[in-house]
């Protein structure tokens, strides 16, 4: 391990929800709760005042709304968190040729390789004008750890929230480490949390107190080893600045199941084109297509045919998904559908159209997989829509989710506060102005439109300070029915 606390660990504070207080400041200081709006969706990001229900990230949106049934409830608004993230890794590159992403929002840095740090004195300063630095480009906070590994730098940064900056001195992070849960260390979930406690294990201290050769016996031997290493505060993994895309995929919860085996296969030649679009925008091409079906009774299905080489043709994605649907029984329903491309390279081979035709009559060159059984709920490797995402489904209708930016023609920019029975209601506000006043109109009313969001923080040439993310509004008008 090192000697000076140079791995540093960034983690945006409650990031979706944050960037919607942010964005709304009609929602600052008050419960926001950022996820699937439909009976099936799931919490993505929960605001600090919402966490103090009860409410967070993975739990099931109608637990949600029992436990704090008067929070805003948005759906994700994924372009917008892409873009600060942008900002954010940026950030990260001028410190150091060595960050490693791990979402949108948290990455390690490696401040050692970049020259900036190299003893506590400077690791901290570091910390502290980065922190100010994201606070400025993107009006947010963020929390950051700095220790001599990995793990250490991870625990110091979750410690140090909200909005605050912790450093775990060398040569202390045993003592560090003692008291707290086992499930502290990573790798360490609920199973095998509960697995240590049977055996009357239940702080880092105790796993060090048993042993490896004890960790070994109940776990295995690789399991077992790697943490009774870290228990030891040992962690040796480098920051690695780059890591190789295995798989591109996107998939969609529905509200209520599909049993119409048209709409199926509609759904999946849409998926097919969304996931193309994402192949696309990564630079890749694919030579493996994906299907996956998670049915009625939660049963998950997995099919995949092997391509004679990559491609990034959305016909050619779209015929093979359609050809392994052809191989699942869906009448009892549907609930899940995504499609996924793997194998991919930085190529395509250009006369795939004419195989995948020649291939629908005979499978002579395609290597059609078997079912690889169930997968957990909600995996799905590099899509964020798996967190329940709304997205309009079927023929296409003025739908206005929750939270999504829409422009009127007289009032301007506003966003979604909730619709039904025909009607829309939103509050007209922007980042940086007061909280706005509400009016409601008619779904199809034609001077209504989607639009894009705003930036929070205003370009060179307009530049402006945000109220701090968790201000408390100063003032907030009434609703206004506006006659259609």
């Amino acid at each position: 391990m090192r000697s000076a606390p140079t791995i540093l660990h960034l983690d945006m504070d409650a990031f979706y929800a944050s960037a919607e207080q942010a964005a709304k400041p009609s929602l600052r200081g008050k419960a926001v709760v950022v996820g699937g709006l439909g009976p099936r969706g799931v919490v993505a990001t929960a605001s600090y005042e919402a966490r103090r229900f009860g409410v967070h990230s993975a739990m099931p949106m109608g637990q949600a709304r029992r436990l704090a049934p008067n929070a805003a409830y948005l759906v994700p608004r994924f372009g917008l968190y892409r873009e600060i993230s942008e900002q954010v890794m940026g950030l990260l590159r001028e410190l150091s040729p060595l960050v490693e992403p791990l979402s949108l929002d948290e990455a390690f840095v490696d401040l050692e390789a970049g020259g900036v740090a190299d003893d506590e004195a400077s690791a901290r300063a570091v910390g502290e004008r980065l922190r100010a630095d994201i606070k400025a480009v993107t009006g947010l906070t963020a929390s950051v750890g700095l220790a001599a590994s990995k793990m250490l730098a991870k625990i110091a940064s979750e410690e140090a929230k909200p909005d605050g900056l912790r450093l775990i001195a060398p040569g202390t992070e045993r003592a560090l480490l003692g008291p707290m849960s086992v499930r502290t260390l990573p790798g360490v979930g609920p199973a095998t949390g509960d697995h240590l406690r049977r055996a009357g294990i239940t702080t880092v201290e105790e796993i060090a107190e048993a042993g490896e050769d004890e960790l070994v016996r109940l776990l295995g031997k690789a399991h077992g080893g790697s943490l009774y290493a870290m228990a030891l505060a040992r962690d040796e993994r480098p920051v690695v600045a780059e890591r190789d895309t295995k798989s591109v995929s996107v998939e969609d919860t529905y509200d209520v199941d599909i049993h119409d085996r048209v709409r199926v296969r509609g759904e999946v030649a849409r998926l097919a084109d969304r996931c193309v679009q994402r192949l696309r925008a990564a630079g890749h091409s694919g030579r493996t297509i994906v299907l996956k079906v998670r049915r009625f009774d939660f049963s998950t299905l997995t099919r995949s045919e092997t391509l004679r080489g990559p491609t990034d043709d959305p016909g050619v994605v779209r015929e093979a998904a359609a050809r392994l649907l052809e191989s699942v029984d869906t009448t009892g329903g549907v609930r899940l559908l995504g499609v996924g491309v793997t194998g991919l390279a930085d190529y395509t081979q250009e006369d795939l159209f004419a195989q995948a035709a020649a291939d629908a009559g005979a499978s002579g060159g395609v290597q059609v997989e078997p079912d690889t059984g169930g997968e957990a709920e909600g995996a799905s490797p590099g899509e964020p829509e798996a967190v329940g995402a709304e997205v309009p489904v079927g023929p296409v209708e003025r739908r206005w989710a929750a939270g999504l930016d829409v422009r009127h023609a007289e009032y301007g920019h506003g966003w979604v506060q909730g619709s039904g029975l025909g009607r829309v209601t939103v509050r007209f506000e922007t980042p940086g102005s007061e909280p706005g006043r509400v009016r409601t109109f008619r779904t199809d009313d034609p001077l209504l439109e989607a639009a894009e969001p705003l930036p929070l923080v205003e370009r060179p040439g307009g530049a402006r300070e945000l109220p701090a993310v968790g201000e408390a509004p100063s003032r907030v008008e009434g609703e206004e029915v506006v006659p259609g």
